[in-house]
């Protein structure tokens, strides 16, 4: 191997480059445990897979024995940690937490302060953001967004362009699929809808 490859190998990618605008190449570092890269302000656990393709920058945490793989990107200051999963071409952004056996692949995007954790999965080109909490193992997946302060909880499944915000809770073992929208205070448990209108007393 000759000395260009091997400069070019540890120059980052424009595409990676621009994600810190103004950032140099010695502002990256490949990561010792799979040769992602990590910008200079992120941290990784040495335990922690970052792979070759993978990003973690901004104020980013990655820790325990957490994978990020493919073209994923971690960024701004979330945190992932514990054995989550971060692959394909998922971004994790803002504040969020991804973590305990937590998947978040293909294109989906967790922003702000959403939470998804215990063995939760995010898929498709879901988008959770605001406050929402995806966790136990429920599935979110195709363009579904969850956002607010709205939680998916139990064994629930939210599919296809299912829009989930307020303070809905979807949990149980239920299905939302098709165009649905859960908002407000509306609670879906075990395939049971109770709207919850009345007056706080």
């Amino acid at each position: 191997m000759n000395n260009n490859t091997e400069h070019n190998e540890n120059t980052p990618p424009q595409c990676i480059l621009g994600l810190e605008p103004g950032s140099t190449a010695n502002d990256w570092q490949r990561h010792p445990n799979g040769g992602g890269w990590v910008y200079r302000t992120a941290w990784v656990a040495d335990t922690a897979y970052v792979g070759p393709d993978a990003v973690i920058c901004g104020d980013a945490r990655v820790s325990g024995d957490a994978v990020v793989s493919g073209e994923a990107v971690v960024r701004d200051s979330a945190v992932v940690r514990g054995n989550a999963i971060v692959r394909d071409s998922a971004v994790v952004r803002g504040n969020a937490w991804v973590y305990g056996v937590a998947v978040v692949c293909e294109g989906a995007r967790v922003s702000g302060n959403a939470i998804v954790s215990d063995s939760a999965e995010v898929r498709g080109d879901a988008i959770v953001s605001g406050r929402a909490v995806i966790r136990d193992s429920a599935v979110v997946s195709g363009e579904v967004i969850v956002s607010d302060n709205a939680e998916v909880s139990g064994n629930a499944r939210i599919l296809d362009r299912v829009e989930v915000y307020g303070d809905a809770v979807v949990s149980g073992s239920v299905v939302v699929s098709g165009a649905a929208v859960v908002s407000g205070t509306a609670r879906i448990h075990s395939g049971e809808l109770e709207e919850q209108n009345e007056q706080p007393h």
